[in-house]
């Protein structure tokens, strides 16, 4: 018997264009496009192989999220595939959370198997873990000869209805999924033994890891605010109209630099949010709801602030990476350090 795959790529991957072709709506394309060569080599070793590849641009699918997985769906259908595989995304946001949904879709309406492969700060990953197998992989697509193989392997051996072992062995991100498991030995004494390796030096396997969580020093308080000048910063997605800077939706890859002197406060038609995870209607009736331009121009009249600084920054939050919004922010920092004094940074 041989098993029928269907391949999920983006707009990139399948050689169509970069951003400037993330709009395209999502198209089949019988047989193997792009890294799906590299995915059917090891397929063909076990019995299996990919029989249509669905394409669909990020921004698209981002914008478009339910309708876009209706489309994968039904094309998994119609092909009978078996198995269902999407990307490797890597660390690309959109592209990861667009991996995670349709496996999630495929696996959830056709009960049939599904893996993915990203980047383990990917935002994919923490939206999507629990609902498919996604393997670790790199940061960027030089990972990809390492990312095939497993992802293969979970598949078949899925499809073939072998048990998968942990995701050390297995190479794939914990999914936060718990199961029993029986020792000879009491928690308490396995607990101990774990200490004294600890304090030994000696190596050791936690039973459960514990969160990891960064700290950042409070910086010290403003002297005299009445003379600070303060910078305006948003993850709210708050842009001029037409968003020129073509900021995602959600998963955002970038930021954008806005000049606002002499502005007021932000004009419906002249301003609007990009951000795609909640109600736009409010933000675009009145930007300034989420960037406050009009209450800081009060106080700097007012005397009460210095000035606010002649620019703002701006990007989507919504399932943004850490990897991305902690670049942002760096670059942010750098471009406002020695010229102000303050920045306030609004969320939605």
């Amino acid at each position: 018997m041989t098993y029928k795959v269907v391949h999920y790529i983006n707009q990139f991957f399948a050689g169509i264009g970069g951003e400037e072709k993330a709009d395209i709506a999502p198209e089949v394309r019988e047989g193997i496009v792009g890294p799906g060569l590299a995915l059917n080599n090891f397929f063909k070793k076990s019995d299996a192989e990919i029989v249509a590849t669905v394409i669909c641009g990020d921004s698209y699918f981002a914008e478009n999220m339910d309708s876009a997985s209706d489309f994968v769906v039904e094309a998994v259908k119609k092909f009978g595939a078996d198995g269902f595989i999407a990307g490797p995304a890597f660390n690309a946001g959109r592209y990861g959370t667009a991996c995670g949904a349709v496996c999630k879709a495929v696996g959830e309406k056709l009960g049939i198997p599904t893996v993915s492969a990203m980047y383990v700060e990917n935002p994919g990953v923490d939206l999507y873990k629990k609902y498919t197998y996604i393997v670790s992989a790199a940061d960027s697509a030089r990972g990809m000869g390492k990312a095939v193989p497993p992802m293969v392997s979970i598949l078949v051996r899925q499809m073939k209805g072998e048990a998968i072992g942990t995701p050390k062995a297995e190479g794939y991100i914990e999914r936060g999924v718990r199961v029993n498991k029986m020792y000879d030995e009491v928690g308490a004494e396995r607990a101990v033994k774990m200490l004294i390796a600890k304090l030994k030096g000696e190596e050791f396997e936690t039973e459960y890891k514990m969160p990891v969580f960064d700290r950042v020093t409070p910086r010290p308080a403003i002297a005299d605010i009445s003379k600070a000048t303060i910078a305006l910063v948003t993850s709210g997605g708050i842009v001029p109209f037409g968003n020129p800077d073509h900021i995602a939706a959600s998963s955002a890859q970038n930021y954008g630099e806005y000049c606002i002197a002499g502005v007021d406060n932000l004009e419906k038609g002249k301003y609007q949010t990009a951000h795609g995870g909640y109600d736009q209607t409010y933000a675009n009736e009145d930007p300034d709801r989420v960037l406050p331009v009009d209450v800081m121009r009060n106080l700097e009249k007012e005397g009460k602030i210095g000035k606010l600084y002649d620019y703002y920054y701006a990007t989507v939050g919504n399932g943004t990476g850490v990897a991305n919004a902690k670049r942002f922010g760096t670059e942010i920092g750098q471009k406002l350090k020695g010229k102000v004094d303050a920045v306030i940074l609004t969320s939605t």
